[in-house]
């Protein structure tokens, strides 16, 4: 039987178990543009940079152990730095590879989104969201049916935006005007 799962908050503890996930990617995908693996030190400091904004970040763990075991993360950050960008946040998702299939990435957009929509500046320190975008290297229907199943719609694609790997790597974007109505 598969382990329930329970989504919370990310803390700083949670630095090594989102590096080891996310280096995967970094190191075995194209998914992220990144190069170079990162620590756990590393994570914990993203955490803190956008809890230290009032933005979410989101883990999945299940029971492992005494403890527990992160088996996937969302979250969301700034799109851009620029000022007029202020009401558009970039989401991302990153799932243990072998988690794909249990609802965890459902789970995750679900909740990240609904706080997405309730964030208000009394709530936070960033300005209410508008937009959301979300930036996925092509080819990758499981990242692209997630993005939709939520309403986030295609606006476009960067041709050979990214190489890794030796390799000119596609990236499209989608978006979702966020209903404030909630």
């Amino acid at each position: 039987m598969t382990p329930a799962f329970a989504l919370r908050q990310a803390t700083a503890t949670d630095g090594d178990e989102l590096a080891r996930i996310y280096n995967h990617y970094i190191r075995d995908t194209v998914i992220t543009f990144e190069t170079e693996q990162l620590t756990g030190a590393d994570m914990a400091a993203r955490v803190a940079k956008l809890a230290g904004a009032g933005l979410p970040w989101l883990v999945a763990v299940e029971p492992a152990g005494d403890g527990e075991r992160v088996v996937g993360y969302a979250y969301a950050g700034p799109f851009k730095e620029r000022d007029a960008w202020r009401h558009c946040l970039e989401t991302s998702i990153y799932l243990d590879a072998a988690e794909r299939g249990r609802g965890v990435g459902t789970a995750l957009f679900s909740l990240l989104f609904e706080k997405l929509r309730r964030l208000t500046p009394d709530a936070s320190r960033h300005a209410p969201v508008h937009v959301l975008i979300a930036g996925i290297a092509l080819p990758n229907a499981a990242s692209v049916a997630l993005h939709e199943r939520f309403g986030m719609e295609s606006m476009g694609a960067v041709r050979e935006g990214g190489r890794k790997f030796d390799t000119w790597v596609d990236v499209g974007y989608w978006q979702m005007v966020l209903d404030h109505q909630a």
